[in-house]
Formats: C-alpha cells, sequence, structure tokens
C-alpha cells in the first residue's frame, strides 16, 4: 500500500491476500489500468474452507476462537467470510485481536480462560514472522489450531491450508521479468491463486490427543510425522 502511494509511474508487482480491488490497487482483475498488477493469494476467502477443515479434524468442536490483526485489511474479508461459514455449520465464533507480539501473549491468555474448543489463526504477516510464538502457545494450552500457511505446521502448528505460495512467488518472478522486457502493468491481468495446499502435523495431532480422520490424511499434501 505504502508504495502504491508513493508513485503512479514506476511499474510495481504485488503479492497480496486481499481482494486488491477493494484494496484500492487496481481498478479491476482483469484490466488493472495503472502501474500495478500482481497475485492474490486470497488469505480471506479460503477462511470458510480453513474452518470446515478444522471441524473435520475436532468434529466435536463447538466454540472456535478467532485471531486476527485489526491493523491488516484482510482482517475484514476474512471476518466476512468466517462469520457466516461459522453459522452455516453451526459453530460458535469469538474474535480476539492482536497486533504485537505482547498482544499475542495477551490475546492467548484471555481465549484460554474463555477455553474455546480450537483456534483459527487469521492470515497475517506479523502472525507468520510469530509463528513459532502461535504454535507454541497453541500446543502449551492444548489448543487445535489452523493457520493460512505451510510455515506455521513446519514449526509444530497443528495443520494449515492456503495458497501455495512458492508457486505465488513464481508468478510474482514471472511478472517481473515481463514487465522489465516492456510490458506494462496495466496490460497484465491479476493472477488469482489456483494451488492450494493442506498440511497436518501428525506429531502435533498425536501430542494433543487427537486422531486425524483418514478422509482428511487421504487428501492433505503433506503429512509431517
Amino acid at each position: 500500500m505504502l508504495a502504491a502511494k508513493a508513485t503512479t509511474t514506476i511499474p510495481i508487482v504485488f503479492l497480496v491476500g486481499d481482494d486488491p480491488v477493494r484494496l484500492g490497487l487496481v481498478a479491476s482483475l482483469a484490466r488493472p489500468g495503472g502501474n500495478l498488477t500482481g497475485i492474490n493469494f486470497l488469505t480471506g476467502e479460503l477462511g470458510a474452507k480453513r474452518l470446515e477443515l478444522l471441524r473435520a479434524l475436532v468434529p466435536a468442536a463447538a466454540r472456535v476462537a478467532v485471531l486476527v490483526n485489526p491493523a491488516n485489511p484482510a482482517n475484514e474479508s476474512t471476518l466476512r467470510d468466517v462469520v457466516p461459514a461459522a453459522r452455516a455449520i453451526g459453530l460458535q465464533i469469538q474474535v480476539f485481536n492482536a497486533s504485537t507480539s505482547r498482544e499475542i501473549n495477551a490475546a492467548f491468555a484471555t481465549l484460554v480462560g474463555e477455553r474455546p474448543d480450537a483456534l483459527f489463526v487469521g492470515g497475517d504477516a506479523l502472525f507468520n514472522s510469530r509463528r513459532v510464538q502461535l504454535a507454541t502457545l497453541a500446543a502449551r494450552h492444548a489448543v487445535p489450531a489452523i493457520y493460512s500457511a505451510r510455515d506455521y505446521a513446519e514449526v509444530g502448528g497443528l495443520m494449515s491450508y492456503g495458497s501455495n505460495l512458492t508457486d505465488a512467488f513464481r508468478q510474482v518472478g514471472v511478472y517481473t521479468g515481463r514487465i522489465l522486457k516492456g510490458a506494462k502493468p496495466a496490460d497484465l491481468p491479476v493472477v488469482q491463486s489456483s494451488k492450494f495446499e493442506l498440511v497436518i502435523n501428525a506429531e502435533t495431532a498425536r501430542i494433543l490427543g487427537l486422531n486425524v480422520p483418514p478422509t482428511l490424511l487421504a487428501v492433505a499434501d503433506e503429512v509431517i510425522e
């Protein structure tokens, strides 16, 4: 967002998790119309699917804590997706906010007292940078949690579902190369991620006393033992 405000002439290739039209980055996905184009990896839009996967892993869950960063614009689309999705499958949700490492600790101290059955962690750059902290707190308090990227599962998080970021970064490189060869961002449609991955940390599931259903294991892109 800051880069977009800084120039209207220098080409910019972005990688964002929220709708770039809603963010005001482009006029439309098909015809960006300015000096920006890029990739949308659909963080907010995948919220309902993550909630379904969490329910599949913890079928007895009735109350789910949702942790979001209020400073992140994608927070709105995440909640817009998750709230009705939770209602549709009979889940109650309680939203907790954190925009610093200290606030993450404070949010966990509060949500543990509320005794939710599971935790949904919204997609966010701060959260990703604090993924070890989040995974550790969830394990310490025995709260089954789902995250937006495989990075969390790799450091001990229970389960993640989201866009394949390696593929998204590859597309950023492709567009950057095309612009360097003379293409205009206005003529390059915004690409929406089409490759998604489910990663389950089986060791964390065992520590939490969870039996991962065979149906989830069958569709997982990776199971970390």
